[in-house]
């Protein structure tokens, strides 16, 4: 990146004159009347010495007059010994943007000094030339050259620039080499620098390695620095002791601080600095607009008002602190109302002014309104402001009016913005439009634009499928744009496609972890069935020092409800007591699950009794009532629900349609459905699954078919739900029928679903059928066959009393039959009598199931039908060896 140019010398050109010999006269000047100083018909000859001397000549600054003045000086032998001309003309080469020519110019000085050196290295810096900065700066020091604070002020100007935290530490040990740190102007240039280039921490050493007591400028420029960095706190601390000491604040420190007490809502502490601003400054428009945008952040708009109508001549600023404060209050009207105002006084209107009001909009009851603005920014141009652009796309995706976003985008210059790109990928996104968000990540690739980690985190968070999601993993490598977000994006991708090996593996390759990442880790191993993993990875957490917040302690509580540990769940409980941070809503419906589903009822029912009344914490009690058969007690939860006007939700209804599911209470049903009706949630997919459900244990398949019908795009679990409905009521035929329709409608079964149907298949005899079926899985669908449904497909052959078949079947499966396989052929053996494969099948389950005591009862029964009377004494002599035991029959009535 640096260039050094210690390769060339200040003394390389050692005859300037032929080296500058330019063939031009001030005759043949378009512009000689400078020179000449014609005025009218009164001629002057050409002075350099007054010429230089009169600033209002550098309008005329151009690499053509610069030459020219060249030529002049040089006819008169006035360069190169002349220190002042060789200065000033090679101050107008640098400002005429010709740093060539300035270099060869600095070359022919026979004796160059600080001043000459200062301009070339200010004029590097106004031309962008930074690295040449840095290596001009470089000789200086390689040739021991008397460096200034001038000096060292330009060459940091370079560094921050270049972002170069490496050079500007090594300038920092220059100063204190060289004695210059302790000028002020040199050592509030190196705070300024390190605090712009991100390395506060070393600015706030600078600045405490030697005391800036009677300095206000250093005090402003380390509290400035802080405020751009995001150290609020620091900023307060510092004016703090600002204030102890000898040096108190002035109009620049005030807007810092008050932009500080805005960002910590330290509405106090504002209200003090706002009294010393009217006492010291009442009229300074930047320190009353700091004052403003306190309370407009602070959420204390009546007050912002007031604020801004004391301010004598309000800028745009001023304006648009106002109007911004109003958008995030909500108050889009009033912030439309400030925009109007603006206009009719003809303030002055910026692309910030436009993008508050913009975003004030952004609520689906003021999309005229929406649609008015986006007329004026059309009319006034600011279009071309892809900060406009942005907000514009932004509103209408926030709206749900994708389209209209995806127009502002078509319609702007986005090939030329790629972060345009990313955010319309991102809206996509949010509006569920996966493919599209897809297809615009592909065309900026093949545009040779790189899509930056917000795309890549915002096309993870809908991603389902695992292929494409390891391309876009491949492509965060290369790119190397695997940080934190992008890594919980990733796992949470591998976990929601059910890889939950490689979403641990990139979790465990993150250098980094913050408490997303753990809690996204702990939330996967929970939601996808380990929740033993999820409890180890949560002591892992602690043991590494790292804080757990409510949404941690919630995933880990869903692990201890799902393993019924108690003891943990109640540690986790005195964790949140001792965090304070037990009243949330969310940890607290947490509580109530865990103790609900771990069977302490009464625990529940203090936690819920201690919470502000939310529906997930009524569902949770609801569900765990129901599951431990107090269907009654449920009831009266979801009864004060009603009775509270309580809005519910589809959770909170299926929870209680679970509840009746329960129950023999059938009655019941019937009245929750009348409810559902009545506050229109039936469509819901899964209040119409819950019903289905419902309506199927209580043997209505009519009704099923009825609340399925009602379901507005029911989903994968509402059909499979009707195909088990059809199964259990042994209407095989309508369960392929409705098997058939669910594909016709673009929804892929999964595994739960071949269960369902392969049970309608088994029930109804239709083993050709469930042939087709098992074979499918893995050629349509890619789905791996695993036990159950072997053992459906064992059962179809067994009812159909081709005993024979399933025993070829179940030796030629390609996973070994567990006991449940063996079990379901010694079955169909007792039903159609097959003594010897009873036998087999029996032996093969004891082997499995030692204990079990329905194989030796069925190979009993099955030998006793025979006649084997002998071999009958001997099962039950096994049995009483092996020490298993028959549970004997009972009725409930």
């Amino acid at each position: 990146m640096m260039k050094f140019l210690t390769h060339q010398s200040f003394y390389s050109i050692r005859n300037p004159i032929s080296s500058y010999r330019l063939l031009s006269s001030v005759s043949f000047c378009p512009n000689s009347s400078i020179f000449t100083g014609e005025d009218s018909n009164l001629s002057a000859p050409f002075d350099p010495l007054q010429f230089f001397a009169d600033q209002s000549n550098s309008r005329h600054c151009t690499l053509e007059t610069a030459r020219i003045l060249h030529a002049v000086l040089l006819r008169r032998h006035s360069l190169p010994h002349d220190v002042f001309f060789s200065k000033s003309l090679l101050n107008w080469y640098t400002k005429s943007a010709s740093m060539v020519d300035a270099r060869k110019l600095f070359d022919t000085i026979p004796q160059p000094d600080v001043v000459s050196c200062n301009i070339m290295i200010s004029g590097y810096n106004q031309n962008n030339l930074f690295d040449e900065s840095w290596g001009f700066f470089r000789l200086m020091q390689f040739l021991s050259f008397e460096l200034n604070e001038i000096t060292y002020r330009c060459v940091l100007s370079a560094c921050c620039s270049l972002q170069a935290p490496l050079l500007t530490k090594l300038i920092y040990s220059d100063a204190i080499k060289k004695g210059y740190f302790l000028n002020d102007t040199v050592r509030s240039a190196l705070i300024d620098t390190f605090s712009k280039i991100g390395s506060f921490e070393d600015a706030y050493k600078v600045f405490r390695d030697v005391s800036c007591n009677d300095n206000v400028y250093c005090w402003n420029v380390v509290i400035g620095g802080a405020l751009r960095n995001h150290r609020y706190s620091i900023v307060l601390d510092l004016v703090r002791e600002m204030c102890s000491g000898l040096c108190l604040p002035d109009g620049h420190t005030y807007p810092s601080v008050l932009a500080a007490c805005a960002a910590l809502e330290k509405l106090r502490f504002g209200k003090e600095v706002q009294a010393q601003v009217i006492k010291c400054s009442p009229e300074d428009v930047v320190a009353c607009t700091a004052v403003v945008n306190l309370y407009a952040k602070c959420g204390r708009m009546a007050m912002a008002w007031k604020a801004f109508s004391l301010i004598p001549n309000p800028n745009v600023v001023s304006w648009t602190a106002l109007l911004s404060g109003c958008g995030k209050d909500n108050d889009g009207f009033s912030a439309l109302a400030v925009f109007d105002e603006m206009r009719k006084l003809g303030t002055e209107i910026n692309s910030h002014t436009v993008t508050s009001v913009i975003s004030a909009c952004a609520k689906p009851s003021m999309f005229c309104e929406a649609v008015q603005i986006h007329g004026w920014v059309l009319k006034s141009g600011f279009l071309m402001n892809p900060a406009v652009t942005s907000a514009l796309i932004n509103v209408y995706s926030k709206m749900g009016k994708i389209d209209l976003s995806e127009l502002v985008f078509e319609e702007s210059d986005h090939v030329q913005s790629p972060d345009l790109g990313n955010l319309m990928i991102s809206s996509f996104s949010q509006n569920q439009k996966h493919d599209q968000a897809v297809k615009l990540f592909t065309a900026m690739l093949q545009k040779g634009f790189r899509p930056d980690e917000f795309s890549v985190c915002s096309l993870l968070s809908g991603m389902d499928c695992l292929n494409l999601g390891k391309q876009i993993h491949c492509y965060a490598l290369k790119n190397g744009l695997v940080n934190v977000s992008v890594g919980s994006s990733l796992f949470t991708m591998y976990s929601k496609c059910g890889h939950l090996e490689d979403s641990f593996k990139v979790y465990q390759e993150m250098p980094v972890r913050d408490n997303v990442c753990w809690t996204s880790m702990i939330s996967g191993f929970s939601e996808h069935g380990y929740p033993s993993e999820a409890i180890k990875l949560f002591k892992e957490m602690l043991s590494e020092g790292a804080v757990p917040d409510e949404t941690t302690l919630s995933a880990v509580l869903t692990a201890c409800s799902s393993l019924s540990l108690l003891l943990i769940g109640k540690e986790i409980h005195s964790h949140a007591l001792r965090a304070e941070i037990d009243k949330g809503s969310l940890i607290g419906s947490s509580l109530v699950n865990m103790y609900s589903k771990c069977g302490s009822l009464k625990l529940a029912r203090q936690v819920y009794d201690g919470l502000t009344i939310d529906t997930a914490s009524c569902s949770s009690l609801i569900s765990g009532y129901s599951q431990h058969g107090l269907v009654e007690d449920g009831f009266l939860v979801f009864q004060e629900m009603i009775m509270s006007d309580f809005a519910m939700d589809s959770f909170t209804v299926s929870s209680m349609l679970g509840a009746v599911t329960h129950s023999d209470i059938s009655s019941l049903g019937a009245q929750i459905h009348a409810y559902i009706t009545k506050i229109g949630l039936f469509t819901q997919p899964s209040v119409g699954t819950s019903l289905v459900k419902m309506y199927s244990k209580f043997g209505s398949i009519e009704d099923c078919c009825k609340a399925f019908s009602q379901i507005y795009n029911p989903d994968l679990i509402a059909w499979t739900t009707l195909i088990a409905s059809y199964a259990q009521h042994g209407k095989a035929v309508e369960a392929l029928q409705v098997y058939t329709l669910m594909k016709d409608n673009g929804i892929k079964p999964d595994k739960v679903t071949f269960v369902e149907i392969l049970s309608a298949c088994s029930h109804g005899g239709l083993v050709e059928e469930g042939y087709a079926l098992l074979n499918s899985m893995a050629k349509d669908y890619g789905i791996e066959p695993e036990i159950r449904h072997y053992v459906s497909m064992v059962d179809a052959l067994g009812r159909s009393g081709r005993l024979k078949e399933a025993e070829r079947f179940v030796n030629d499966m390609p996973i070994k039959p567990n006991a449940l396989v063996w079990g379901t052929l010694l079955a169909a053996c007792k039903l159609y009598g097959d003594v010897e494969l009873a036998k087999l099948a029996a032996k093969k389950v004891i082997v499995l199931e030692p204990s079990d005591s329905g194989s030796y009862i069925s190979l009993s029964n099955v030998l006793a039908e025979v006649g084997e009377w002998d071999e009958v004494e001997e099962i039950r002599n096994l049995m009483k060896r092996m020490g298993v035991r028959k549970e004997p029959g009972w009725s409930s009535i």
